[in-house]
C-alpha cells in the first residue's frame, strides 16, 4: 500500500527519489505550473523551454522525465501534463490535478519516494492530488511471484515487474492544519477501500465466489464495527428469495445475500446501497459466446463498490446510517440451472418469466431491492454492471443514472461530477414497460431490445418499495478497463461508483440532501 505524507519541505531541498511538477498547455507553448518555482529556478528559469525542446506540450497525462540539475536534492524531475492552462484568476480543476497525479504515480513505479510539487491553493487541492496519486499507484500483484530471486531496484525479480510507488509526499501542504489533515485522512480511507474494491474485481472467480466474498465482508465488518449478516442457501430458500436462488442454482458455489450495516448514533438519515455481485457470469443456459466471457469475473463490480462505500463511510465516521446489500451468485449452466421459460417467484411475491438467463443481474437485485425497502430507508441506490446496452449508449468511461425522482437523479449526477466520475442521466420511459408483459407471469426479465439499458431500469423499479426514493447506476462501461491505463485508471477493475456513493453519504450526513 502506497504511503502518504504531508510535507512542508521545499521542492529544492526535499529528500526524494523524484520530484513531480506540473506543466500546462499555454498559448505559446508549455507553462510551468505553480508549485514548481524552485525546480524551475534550478533550471535557470528555462524548464518550460527544456520541456518544449523535448517535445512536451503540457497535454493531459503527458509525462516527461528529466535528470535533475544541481540545486535539487531529488535526482529526477517528472513533469506531468495538466492540460490547458486555466484563465487568469481561475485554478486547475480537482479532476485535472487528480489525473495528473495518477499519471505521474504510474510512471514512477519502482520508485521508493516521490515528492509532488503540483499546484495547491487549499486542502481540497491536496486531497485531489493525494487521491490521484494513491489510485494511480495501484497494482494488482496478488497472483504474481514477488519472492523470486532478484527483487532489486524496485523490481520483484519475476520478469522485471516494478513494484508500485512506495511513498507519496505532498509539498506545499500544512501537516498540522485541520483541513489538510482531514483531507489526507479522507483520501487514505477512500483510496484504500476503492483499491480493495479493485482487488476484488480483479480476483479470479475460482478464488472469489459468493461464500468467499461474504467472508471478506464479514472480516471487514469486524475490523470497522460494521454489523454483517449473511444469508446462505438454506436461509435464502426459507426466506423465499427466488431471484437470487434462481440465478445461483446452476453453480457448485451457492449464492449469498450479505447485509452490511453501519450506524452512527447521531444519524438522522439512512441510505441503502445495493450491489450486483455475480462473481462469474457465463450467461447460464443462455451462454455467452467466446470473446464475451473472459472478463466476466468483473460482474460483481457493483457489489464491490457498495462494500467499499460502506466501509469508507464507517472509517470516516460519517453521521449517516448506511446499509449495504451484496446480492452474490454465480451464473453457470448445468443440469440444475434455470432455463429460459422458467418462472421464478421473487422475494416480493411477484413472478418473473425468465426469457434470457443472461439477464440475471436484475433478478438478484430485485430480491435485494425488496428486502432493503422493508427497512424504509430515506433513499436506495443500486449499482450494477447491468447491460451491454448502456455501454453502447454511453461508451466505456461513463455510467448511466436512472431514478424514480428527477431531482435525486440530478443530485447523483452532480455528486458524481464532483467526485471525478463521468456519468449521464438517463430516462425511464413508461412506454418500454409493456415489452416486459408476460402471458405466463407477472413480468418477464426481458423487453424490447432497443433501449435495453432503460428496460432493465424499469424492471428494477418494479421492486422498489412504494414512496422510497431510488436511483440505479449502470456501471457496465467503466467498471472494468481493458485498454491501456490512463490518469489514475488502471487496466482491469476500476472501482467505479465508489466515490459517488461516498459523496452521497457525505452529502446526506451534512444534511444537505433534502
Amino acid at each position: 500500500m502506497t504511503a502518504l505524507t504531508l510535507s512542508t519541505a521545499g521542492a529544492a531541498t526535499v529528500r526524494a527519489d523524484a520530484i513531480v511538477v506540473g506543466v500546462a498547455k499555454g498559448a505559446k507553448g508549455p507553462v510551468v505550473a505553480a508549485g514548481a518555482e524552485a525546480v524551475d529556478k534550478a533550471f535557470d528559469g528555462k524548464l518550460a523551454s527544456v520541456l518544449e525542446t523535448l517535445g512536451a506540450g503540457g497535454a493531459e497525462g503527458e509525462v516527461t522525465k528529466l535528470p535533475a540539475p544541481s540545486g535539487l536534492k531529488a535526482p529526477v524531475v517528472v513533469a506531468v501534463g495538466l492540460g490547458a492552462a486555466p484563465e487568469k484568476d481561475e485554478a486547475y480543476t480537482a479532476e485535472s490535478l487528480r489525473r495528473a497525479a495518477g499519471s505521474a504515480a504510474r510512471a514512477l513505479s519502482g520508485t521508493k519516494k516521490a515528492a509532488f510539487a503540483l499546484p495547491i491553493e487549499a486542502a481540497e487541492d491536496a486531497e485531489a492530488i493525494a487521491e490521484g496519486a494513491l489510485l494511480g499507484a495501484y497494482a494488482f500483484t496478488a497472483y504474481q511471484n514477488t519472492n523470486a530471486k532478484g527483487g532489486k531496484d524496485g523490481k520483484d525479480g519475476n520478469g522485471g515487474r516494478k513494484q508500485p510507488l512506495a511513498e507519496v509526499a505532498l509539498l506545499g501542504t500544512k501537516p498540522r492544519d485541520k483541513a489538510f489533515k482531514a483531507a489526507a485522512e479522507r483520501s487514505i480511507a477512500l483510496t484504500e477501500e476503492l483499491n480493495r474494491a479493485r482487488d476484488l474485481v480483479n480476483t479470479p472467480p475460482n478464488d472469489l465466489y459468493p461464500e468467499s466474498f461474504a467472508a471478506v465482508a464479514t472480516a471487514a465488518g469486524k475490523e470497522h464495527g460494521i454489523k454483517v449478516q449473511v444469508l446462505d442457501e438454506k436461509a435464502l430458500e426459507k426466506g423465499g428469495y427466488g431471484g437470487i436462488l434462481g440465478v445461483g442454482q446452476g453453480a457448485a458455489n451457492g449464492p449469498r445475500l450479505v447485509r452490511l450495516g453501519y450506524t452512527h448514533p447521531k444519524a438522522e438519515k439512512t441510505l441503502a446501497f445495493i450491489g450486483k455481485g455475480i462473481t462469474y457470469d457465463s450467461g447460464g443456459i443462455s451462454l455467452k459466446p467466446a470473446g464475451h466471457n473472459e472478463t466476466m469475473k468483473c460482474d460483481m463490480s457493483g457489489a464491490a463498490a457498495v462494500f467499499a462505500a460502506v466501509v469508507t463511510a464507517a472509517r470516516l465516521g460519517l453521521e449517516v446510517n448506511v446499509t449495504g446489500w451484496l446480492a452474490l451468485a454465480e451464473n453457470m449452466p448445468s443440469g440444475t440451472a434455470t432455463r429460459p421459460g422458467d418462472v421464478l417467484r421473487m422475494y416480493s411475491g411477484k413472478t418473473v418469466e425468465v426469457l434470457n438467463t443472461d439477464a440475471e443481474g436484475r433478478l438478484v437485485l430485485a430480491d435485494a431491492l425488496t428486502k432493503a425497502s422493508e427497512e424504509n430507508p430515506d433513499a436506495i441506490v443500486d449499482v450494477a454492471t447491468l447491460t451491454g446496452a448502456m455501454v453502447l449508449a454511453l461508451g466505456h468511461r461513463r455510467f448511466g443514472i436512472m431514478a424514480n425522482d428527477d431531482a435525486f437523479r440530478t443530485t447523483i449526477h452532480e455528486l458524481a461530477e464532483e467526485a471525478g466520475e463521468d456519468s449521464w442521466p438517463m430516462p425511464l420511459p413508461s412506454d418500454l414497460r409493456k415489452g416486459m408483459d408476460s402471458p405466463t407471469a407477472d413480468i418477464a426479465n426481458m423487453g424490447e431490445r432497443m433501449g435495453g439499458g432503460l428496460v432493465a431500469g424499469l424492471f428494477l423499479k418494479e421492486f422498489v418499495g412504494e414512496g422510497i426514493t431510488w436511483a440505479h447506476l449502470d456501471i457496465a462501461g467503466p467498471a472494468f478497463h481493458e485498454g491501456a491505463p490512463f490518469g489514475y485508471t488502471p487496466k482491469g477493475g476500476t472501482g467505479s461508483a465508489v466515490r459517488t456513493l461516498v459523496k452521497l453519504a457525505e452529502r446526506t450526513a451534512s444534511g444537505d440532501l433534502g
